[in-house]
């Protein structure tokens, strides 16, 4: 957005009406940067030398990133036409929605969940219609499902849950997709799959390879536990047609040659990533026990970050975590999203966290006793 008062050329008026994408506040040198869910560790062993490797600056990359694609397929046994890599699994989510919806057309997603999908919806020219989660910070997908209409094109499912962090499971996610219209696309973003612990959670493989749905297309990311997201790169896995539609409208050339080769190294290195998942996990667990124990109210935490229910105080918390060297992601009148990040941020976060719930009314959503 600009200061100027008005636009001078025609745009369409719910664009000029929308905002632009709001990303978490960049961290000065002394203080934690915990509000863009990002990997605290360095890249996996072998990933800088793949990428300095990689000097043909001049020369545009593979449009279709054939080696990533064939790898991808080899690992989930599916043929390289089910893969689609783009910049980012955001990307793939754009063009899915471009791909199937249009004016007059509905997208469904649950709020909150990533602020992302209420606009894709809207520069599609479709309808965002939002399904309210439940009381615990989950999908409410017999709700979802009761939504769909004659003009639902696409349904975005989020597990784990970005910004709250519930997942969602497999028997919940078989329940909704059988309730769903076979033509209607079923997008499972499974950006945090990897953090996941929860042995009941869905696992959009399964959903794709025991049951065979050829309506669903599950979306992934090199850019979280991966830890290669300043170098934007994910994918989905799906029936081949519904993604040839993706790439229809995807930008080309898109991903680098340098984001492919990170990708690559990155799953060499698969040891060395289970062992920092792992630490995250036990990070994220941690932080979440110890922030209900101090008194607030935490969602079942299964991505790499933590909810705080702060509803109408969620901007003057977040104040209180910036003037500690913390900068977390504030939700207005919702809540706080606090990545996992390094592990001297955890005392911090947990000493600012218990400063501030007494504070907090009577009643209030965020409290452990509301």
């Amino acid at each position: 957005m600009t200061d100027a008062p008005e636009i001078p050329v025609r745009v369409r008026p719910e664009i000029a009406a929308l905002p632009p994408y709001k990303q978490g506040k960049q961290a000065g040198a002394d203080a934690f940067k915990l509000s863009s869910n990002e990997n605290p560790f360095d890249p996996l062993p072998g990933v800088l030398e793949a990428v300095q490797a990689a000097t043909s600056l001049n020369r545009y990359p593979d449009a279709t990133a054939g080696r990533l694609r064939a790898r991808l397929a080899e690992r989930f046994g599916v043929d390289d036409g089910s893969v689609h890599i783009a910049a980012g699994s955001v990307s793939i989510l754009a063009q899915l929605v471009l791909a199937t919806s249009g004016p007059g057309d509905e997208v469904i997603f649950a709020w909150r969940s990533f602020e992302a999908y209420p606009w894709l919806a809207v520069v599609a020219g479709a309808t965002p219609v939002q399904v309210p989660l439940t009381d615990d910070a989950r999908h409410d997908l017999p709700a979802m499902a009761a939504a769909v209409t004659d003009r639902t094109r696409a349904i975005i499912v989020c597990s784990p849950n970005n910004p709250t962090g519930p997942i969602v499971t497999q028997a919940e996610f078989d329940a909704f997709a059988d309730a769903v219209p076979a033509n209607v696309l079923i997008i499972l973003d499974e950006a945090y799959a990897e953090f996941v612990t929860d042995p009941e959670s869905v696992d959009g493989l399964r959903v794709l390879g025991a049951d065979g749905r050829a309506n669903v297309v599950v979306l992934r990311t090199f850019s979280k536990a991966f830890g290669l997201a300043g170098l934007r790169i994910g994918y989905a896995i799906g029936h081949p047609r519904i993604l040839d539609a993706a790439r229809s409208t995807s930008i080309p050339l898109s991903v680098t040659a340098h984001a492919e080769e990170a990708a690559l190294a990155s799953l060499d290195a698969e040891d060395a990533l289970l062992e920092r998942v792992r630490t995250i996990a036990d990070r994220r667990d941690r932080l979440a026990a110890a922030l209900r124990g101090s008194g607030w109210r935490v969602p079942a935490a299964q991505g790499n970050f933590v909810w705080l229910p702060g509803g109408r105080e969620t901007l003057d918390l977040a104040e209180a975590f910036d003037a500690a060297g913390l900068i977390v992601r504030p939700f207005a009148g919702d809540g706080l999203r606090i990545s996992v990040g390094e592990e001297d941020s955890v005392e911090k976060v947990l000493r600012i966290a218990a400063s501030v719930v007494k504070d907090l009314p009577e009643g209030h959503s965020g409290r452990g006793l509301a």
